[in-house]
């Protein structure tokens, strides 16, 4: 109501159908709600709709070249050079990238048949949370099945054939930020007594507002994008509904009706804001005469075209359903009649149209853009005023969003946030809060962190220690703890406090077993301490070069305290000509550059035209690239598999927002799969000391050089231990 939000777009008399209900919950609650559901109606009135999975570019290629007998490694290489979300498949330019025949028989064929198979639907699966609700039994109108989830059922039937029906479903979604903020708000108030939640934090904050529109916002929920955080200077929010509009106006159906442009010139004075009638005032007066929600395309159509509210509601249909785009078109001929009998001009009802065509492709409702603006505010002041509390939490509510671990636990440290390492003695199973001083708390990385930890052995851990831990033996047989268990703490580097570094603990393991021998276990009983089942002599362990402690953390924790990987290449990359990401702050705009860095983010949206957009991030910063398709057809295979890359190009910088426009990429995986060797950041070679006579600089050719992968060597990953994988999160 305080938004005045259109009523219609939730009920209507005209409509005489079921409301339209969607409800998010915490995604890690939300299984308890799917079970009451099913105790309050009765599993023979309640069952989860079903929705239909369908063949994808990738998997058509890997299934039709399985069938026809194509090797497997073809079949994967081959996929890992097509786009996730691409429409055309698999064509003779991954064949050719990939030095294969494209004339040959079975190659073809499995282009051909996989091009086919695109879309066509591959199995039935669960939808996310549609529930189907029936006052007679269900089961008396379609089968209901067990689902393969425990205590879940499902019907046969999708949404599309429960609209057909008439029967009412209520969208049950989970929201990861939702669980996010729950913990944020206990951490706040128990770690700070600040007793908070999403209908009382404090609104319209000016410091809150003044770090969004710095685009300072990595981790905050909708506005985290790439294409977002690119708006944010030029919208720049300074209340709420600005942060409405924004949710909104990125989005496939603004930016295709043409309505973002329009907005910001209008926001920004530089176009007349003008309204052909009073009445329309009303409708778009909240967004400067352009329609930006599916609320005003439905008072638009009934005000200036008079439709009616059952009209206006089936245009709605047509707009909300964005995955068959062009229903909006059967409208087109009464929208534009309309408007011109009730005075409007042909150009402005042609306009008018086209604009509302765009929701076609995704137009995105207020309600909806008004409940996730709140979040995004709420996640906004919570990092800017409390980023400690912010980091623990979303580290917490992990996986979720656009970034990785790493991404997040280096933003907070640039916010001054202080973040302690896996530790035995120290984490709980999640991240938590240590005290510093009276107003800061450090952030403690928990035990969940570490990668191949289960969480029934890591609680057990933290339960039994009532006193520090002072062995690895005692860590053992104290918590009971599987040897598997302990190894993986010894990866993540968790025995510090009790003095052991990861390979010295990894030693120590490889003493103990899961069960001890009854002799021993009377004996410990017996004196009341932990004594090992044999002595050894001490060994002196290698220590790792820094280096390889930096790859291990990646490889247990996926991230790491230490140095960034880069800082340990930035003197052969110097050597290249290769500025830091940081140089881009101060660069002209038009000038060439050539940057590097680690590959975080790829993202092609539908709407950006065949455009992809790569995020990357060394030392110093990051770089956002953008790649048109002549340059992602040339080098796809580096832009889709490269770990770490260099892009050459055009410095393209507009009110604030910085992006490179590549020109050239090479792929320099290879040399990030070296930093496991490198024992200093920013190390320069002594030389040979016999320069004088024969000239030369750099390495001692002489040296042991590190193994590198060349065309045709048979690569056996258990003998590359040392090399770095970072892997990207890849959008669209």
């Amino acid at each position: 109501m305080r938004q005045g939000l259109l009523f219609e777009r939730f009920v209507s008399e005209e409509r005489r159908e079921p409301p339209d209900i969607d409800v998010d919950f915490e995604h890690e609650r939300r299984e308890e709600v799917i079970q009451w559901i099913y105790e309050a109606y009765g599993r023979t009135r309640s069952a989860l709709a079903a929705t239909v999975s369908r063949y994808r570019a990738r998997g058509a290629v890997r299934e039709v070249g399985k069938a026809l007998g194509v090797p497997e490694d073809v079949t994967g290489s081959l996929a890992r050079l097509i786009w996730g979300w691409s429409e055309d498949g698999a064509t003779d330019a991954e064949l050719k990238e990939l030095n294969l025949n494209p004339s040959d028989r079975r190659l073809r064929l499995t282009l051909d048949l996989a091009r086919q198979l695109m879309g066509t639907p591959r199995h039935l699966s669960q939808h996310p949370g549609g529930f189907v609700l029936t006052y007679d039994r269900l089961d008396e109108i379609v089968p209901i099945e067990p689902a393969a989830m425990e205590l879940r059922q499902v019907i046969e039937w999708d949404k599309d054939d429960l609209e057909a029906v008439g029967l009412m479903k209520v969208d049950v979604l989970g929201l990861g930020m939702l669980g996010c903020m729950r913990r944020a708000f206990d951490l706040l108030k128990s770690a700070k007594q600040t007793d908070l939640n999403l209908a009382t934090i404090p609104a319209e904050d000016p410091e809150t507002y003044a770090m969004i529109q710095k685009a300072d916002t990595v981790g905050v929920f909708q506005i985290e994008s790439r294409a977002q955080m690119s708006m944010l200077p030029r919208m720049a929010p300074k209340r709420f509904y600005d942060l409405v509009i924004e949710v909104a106006i990125v989005r496939p159906g603004p930016i295709q009706g043409d309505m973002v442009h329009p907005y910001l010139r209008r926001r920004e004075g530089k176009e007349p804001v003008v309204y052909p009638k009073p009445e329309l005032e009303k409708v778009l007066g909240k967004t400067l005469g352009v329609p930006l929600f599916q609320e005003q395309a439905m008072q638009v159509a009934m005000v200036a075209a008079g439709f009616s509210a059952s009209e206006a509601d089936q245009l709605r249909r047509a707009m909300a359903t964005f995955k068959f785009t062009g229903g909006v078109n059967k409208f087109r001929d009464k929208l534009i009649q309309g408007m011109i009998d009730n005075g409007y001009t042909p150009d402005f009802a042609e306009r008018t149209f086209r604009q509302l065509e765009g929701f076609g492709s995704y137009g995105f409702p207020e309600s909806h853009a008004a409940s996730f603006a709140l979040i995004a505010y709420a996640s906004s002041w919570m990092k800017c005023h409390h980023p400690d509390v912010f980091c623990t939490a979303i580290l917490n509510a992990q996986p979720m969003g656009f970034y990785h671990p790493a991404q997040l636990v280096r933003d907070a440290r640039q916010h001054g946030v202080e973040i302690r390492p896996i530790d035995v003695n120290a984490s709980e199973w999640d991240s938590t809060l240590e005290p510093l001083d009276g107003k800061r708390n450090a952030v403690r990385l928990g035990l969940r962190m570490t990668r191949g930890l289960a969480e029934k052995d890591g609680q057990q851990i933290v339960t039994a220690r009532s006193q520090p831990y002072q062995s690895v033996l005692d860590v053992s047989r104290r918590a009971q703890a599987p040897v598997e268990a302990l190894v993986q703490l010894a990866k993540a580097d968790a025995f510090g406090s009790i003095g052991m570094n990861r390979r010295e603990a990894a030693w120590a393991i490889k003493a103990l077993r899961n069960t001890t021998l009854p002799l021993f276990a009377d004996a410990d009983r017996r004196e009341k301490q932990f004594k090992p089942e044999f002595t050894e002599p001490s060994v002196l362990l290698d220590p790792l070069t820094k280096g390889r402690e930096v790859v291990e953390d990646y490889r247990s924790h996926g991230l790491t305290l230490r140095a960034h990987p880069l800082s340990f290449l930035r003197h052969e990359l110097n050597g290249a000509g290769i500025a830091p990401c940081a140089a881009l702050r101060t660069a002209q705009n038009g000038k060439r550059i050539t940057v590097s860095g680690l590959v975080l983010v790829r993202q092609m949206p539908g709407s950006a035209k065949g455009v992809m957009f790569v995020t990357l991030e060394d030392e110093t910063d990051i770089a956002n690239l953008i790649m048109w398709p002549s340059l992602f057809d040339k080098q796809r295979k580096i832009i889709l598999g490269a770990q770490m890359m260099a892009c050459r190009g055009k410095v393209q910088s507009v009110s604030g927002v910085i992006h490179v426009v590549a020109e050239y990429l090479i792929d320099q995986t290879e040399l990030l799969n070296g930093v496991g060797g490198k024992d200093e950041a920013f190390v320069l070679p002594a030389g040979r000391g016999d320069e004088a006579r024969h000239g030369g600089s750099g390495l001692d050719s002489r040296e042991p050089k590190l193994p590198t992968i060349r065309p045709r060597d048979i690569y056996v990953p258990a003998l590359h231990i040392a090399a770095l994988k970072v892997k990207a999160r890849n959008f669209r």
